[in-house]
């Protein structure tokens, strides 16, 4: 039976880059709709749940993709709404890659290591890989900072990842390099750089003062990179002192786990693969 792949997003077309990926998982046949509105879900969901029953359910899944991640996430939401009892498939979500560089930027962070009462700023921190990279951090033992231009801002996301997850972030405004380097001087052991591509959000001159500053990951590959200094192959490289991990680095390790998840789905026709369960599947995964 073939694996079919219904791709679902709210952006007028569907994503070429997340349909590649799927066929390089293996992936038989890809059905992709675009410009998905939340009441036109329930009808594509059904074909899916409705053609295969039992064992061959399992050989359809459902991906969740687009740009616009709250739009994605209400898709998301009447898809699981859609199912019930056994009949239903498997759906991975991954807007924007949003779930999967968050796995694979922490992934990078913790490997080998104990981040146990480490400290971690997360720098530009109210975006989707900014909010699950500070959340998946925080459950790896790290007392977390969240960084925004603005208070307000990173106020907003962290009572909301206090409310959905259960897991206190302390908010921090930082607007310039002054109030990076004041927030690194409270004991930050890792900086996990999410800005927007092409934005720096760490000087070196920041970074190398640091002394208690012992990681550094940043996501973008769009010069100038968000920390200065680095280079987007840096993998585990070592400047001044520190680690590094580079946009690249953190991408290539980013489409294995894409990969990886896409291939999980077909196991069985009940799996949810959230930003949680792709990382515990990437924590099990050789680089």
């Amino acid at each position: 039976m073939k694996k079919i792949l219904i791709h679902l997003e709210s952006d007028a077309k569907a994503s070429v880059f997340d349909q590649i990926t799927a066929y390089d998982a293996g992936v038989d046949q890809v059905i992709a709709y675009g410009g998905v509105q939340v009441e036109e879900v329930p009808n594509l969901v059904y074909g899916a749940m409705f053609t295969r029953g039992g064992e061959g359910l399992r050989h359809s899944a459902i991906f969740i993709g687009g740009t616009h991640v709250p739009a994605a996430e209400r898709l998301m939401k009447k898809v699981l709404d859609t199912f019930f009892g056994d009949v239903r498939v498997s759906v991975m979500f991954d807007a924007n890659g949003s779930n999967t560089t968050a796995a694979a930027l922490v992934r990078k962070i913790t490997q080998g290591r104990d981040l146990k009462d480490k400290k971690a700023l997360v720098l530009a921190g109210t975006g989707p890989v900014g909010i699950r990279g500070a959340i998946l951090l925080a459950r790896e033992g790290c007392e977390v900072l969240l960084s925004s231009r603005q208070l307000s801002r990173a106020q907003e996301v962290s009572e909301h990842i206090l409310e959905h997850h259960g897991i206190p972030v302390t908010p921090v405004e930082i607007a310039t390099q002054e109030d990076v380097s004041q927030a690194l001087s409270q004991g930050i052991h890792i900086a996990a750089c999410c800005g927007a591509p092409g934005v720096r959000v760490l000087d070196q001159k920041t970074w190398s003062t640091a002394p208690a500053l012992e990681i550094i990951a940043d996501i973008n590959a769009v010069n100038p990179l968000g920390v200065e200094g680095m280079k987007v192959t840096d993998n585990g490289k070592e400047r001044e002192g520190k680690i590094f991990y580079g946009a690249i680095a953190i991408g290539n390790f980013k489409m294995k786990v894409h990969r990886a998840a896409v291939q999980a789905l077909f196991q069985s026709n009940h799996q949810v693969l959230d930003f949680s369960s792709i990382y515990e599947l990437a924590r099990n995964m050789e680089e």
